[in-house]
């Protein structure tokens, strides 16, 4: 299982997400990502390029409301690019605006709603989505299992698992801890995104700095696997 690290804070890029992104890569952090709101169009131009020439993969994941932001998001994605598109629902409108590139994509299972997101959805229907994405040609799915409303987390972790097959399982959002992350790797998830935690420096508690909160979420990462 990998660590995404989020340069967000409450669905938002970070201000100083330059800062924090030169202050981070010398840990060895190699997926990286952000949104497309808090900072102007070409800071995230440069934090993109400039996470690329670390060597490092670049995340996009959407948070917009409506799917006319959603598609704005999908073509600044395209535009910037971005190695990874993450979020989104319509994947049979998404797929056609990144043909031609190397993004590779991964919609939101279940039912998103609001800012910061939310999940509703019952594990069946994360799996029917699962399925019915990865048949569609997604790269596999991005699950906020814990935003849950209506149903238990691992439950939802589960269900996706099952649906997506071989397709890559991302967990996103609320993650805050490494009791988390190991029920997640037992899960057979393959990837986690943290930020706010990082950030809220919730994660490790005797540890000051998001650069001190991620060195312990990698370690805790580089222990499971």
């Amino acid at each position: 299982m990998k660590l995404i690290f989020m340069l967000t804070h409450n669905d938002r890029t970070v201000e100083n997400c330059l800062d924090v992104l030169a202050a981070v890569l010398p840990l060895g952090i190699r997926d990286i990502g952000f949104k497309d709101i808090g900072v102007a169009p070409g800071v995230l131009s440069t934090l993109n390029q400039r996470i690329q020439s670390a060597g490092a993969t670049s995340y996009l994941e959407i948070v917009s409301e409506t799917p006319d932001a959603c598609l704005q998001s999908v073509a600044t994605g395209k535009v910037l690019p971005v190695d990874r598109l993450l979020g989104g629902t319509d994947v049979e409108t998404i797929l056609p605006i990144l043909a031609g590139s190397n993004i590779a994509y991964f919609p939101f299972a279940g039912f998103p709603r609001g800012h910061p997101t939310q999940l509703a959805g019952q594990p069946e229907q994360v799996a029917e989505h699962c399925h019915a994405f990865m048949a569609a040609g997604a790269s596999g799915v991005d699950l906020l299992a814990y935003r849950a409303v209506d149903a238990d987390p691992l439950d939802l972790v589960r269900a996706a698992r099952e649906g997506l097959g071989n397709g890559e399982l991302i967990v996103a959002g609320s993650i805050s801890g490494p009791d988390q992350l190991r029920r997640l790797h037992d899960l057979g998830v393959d990837a986690v995104t943290i930020g706010t935690a990082l950030f809220s420096e919730d994660y490790a508690n005797a540890r000051s700095g998001v650069v001190a909160q991620l060195e312990a979420a990698l370690e805790t990462i580089a222990a499971l696997n």
